[in-house]
């Protein structure tokens, strides 16, 4: 799950890290970056936005299958075990179905499903959940583990990184392995249909290979990334914890949404594409916003 949740938040500074209230707007000229300048370009507008009930949500997943928004929801602090951590159920209208499907959980962020569980990390482990009854099944501590943040998942198994120690950890079969190290401030990863990871890291996204275990430079201006998402092999949605979503193209990106002029951050994205929907976590205002892109 998914905002840059930064180094920073570690010293005690949230830096990177119901009813449906709204109804479809246009975004404002102070939250998005698509203006008169740019008439032809790309555009996200406002679909709807949750209550001020998600606190702290840091990531968002949509389960096509179950037809479900998955939040997480930090709570306490982002790097402390407190217990105080949930999930939360969202319709894909906006409507809080499950307020605290999951709780106790610690500082909850990157979510990935896999064979009917959802996956999500949690400070120093990985916590399995069956989506069924909503049970923790199993929880994976990942020796040496610091910030644990985003997840993803080829289909076969679990990718997480690690924003603090550089890594992206995997869970295959039920054990963890690592399979990159030596990456500043990682964090979003996403996996595109054919089976390729791109990531976002300190030096941009990038695509990388896991055999020889390199990693080729897609886009290095929006570096320091939170959430992914990969429309196709060419196409790509990528947010900055700060308050940036940007559509990345080609290669070339094209800032679609600036809410920091709103104190409102753009955490761990997801996208529904049938509805064509991007989902954004504001983290501290404690919210989920929907917006329709066009491209």
């Amino acid at each position: 799950m998914k905002k840059m949740i930064a180094l920073a938040l570690i010293s005690g500074a949230f830096y990177a890290c119901s009813e449906q209230k709204s109804t479809e707007s246009s975004v404002t000229a102070d939250t998005t970056a698509t203006t008169a300048a740019q008439p032809a370009g790309p555009t996200l507008t406002k679909v709807w936005e949750t209550d001020t009930v998600l606190t702290t949500v840091e990531s968002t997943l949509y389960h096509p299958e179950g037809g479900m928004i998955y939040t997480s929801n930090i709570e306490g602090k982002p790097n402390e075990k407190d217990k105080k951590g949930s999930i939360s159920r969202l319709k894909p209208d906006g409507t809080v179905s499950d307020l605290r499907w999951v709780s106790g959980l610690n500082a909850p962020k990157g979510m990935a499903i896999l064979n009917s569980r959802l996956y999500v990390t949690d400070v120093d482990e990985l916590v399995e959940i069956s989506l069924d009854n909503a049970k923790v099944v199993k929880r994976y501590p990942v020796a040496g583990a610091k910030f644990l943040n985003d997840a993803a998942t080829d289909g076969k198994n679990v990718y997480f990184s690690d924003m603090q120690t550089g890594k992206i950890h995997m869970l295959e079969n039920g054990k963890v392995t690592t399979t990159a190290e030596g990456m500043e401030s990682i964090n979003g990863l996403a996996f595109s249909k054919g089976g390729d990871l791109f990531l976002l890291d300190a030096k941009g996204m990038r695509k990388y290979n896991r055999n020889d275990k390199s990693a080729t430079a897609v886009n290095e201006v929006v570096t320091g990334g939170d959430g992914l998402v990969v429309i196709d092999d060419s196409t790509f949605i990528a947010s900055r914890w700060k308050g940036e979503v940007y559509l990345i193209r080609n290669g070339k990106e094209q800032l679609l949404l600036n809410t920091q002029g709103a104190s409102s951050n753009t955490a761990d994205i997801d996208y529904i594409p049938e509805q064509k929907l991007l989902l954004v976590p504001t983290f501290m205002k404690n919210r989920v916003a929907a917006y329709r892109l066009d491209y």
